[in-house]
């Protein structure tokens, strides 16, 4: 018998909270209309990918480019209310976000 069944033996009206921080992190993000634009440039010969047009709360989007960089394991930043991944992860980032439920818009080739 492990401390669970113990204290659930101890204590049988008391209701357990579910602690599943992955849902609370998917529903605290507003999701939009309006596709996320997803982009391709160069800058200085090397390949970025850029993400605009979100236009819920910055930390929403913060939250979502540090999932999206942790995901790839990839570098990256978040300025102007844009989100710059180094490299070109289009797809990739296509794919995670309609997972998601966002709308998203591909451009630049």
């Amino acid at each position: 018998m492990d401390l669970q069944d113990q204290l659930k033996n101890l204590f049988p009206d008391h209701k357990e909270e579910e602690n599943n921080t992955e849902t609370d992190k998917k529903k605290g993000i507003w999701m939009q209309d309006d596709p996320i634009i997803c982009k391709y440039e160069k800058r200085k010969g090397k390949p970025i990918t850029i993400l605009e047009g979100y236009t819920g709360a910055t930390e929403d989007f913060k939250i979502l480019a540090k999932e999206i960089k942790t995901k790839l394991s990839v570098g990256g930043s978040f300025k102007d209310d844009k989100i710059i991944i180094q490299g070109d992860y289009r797809d990739k980032i296509m794919e995670m976000l309609k997972d998601k439920g966002f709308n998203v818009k591909r451009v630049g080739g």
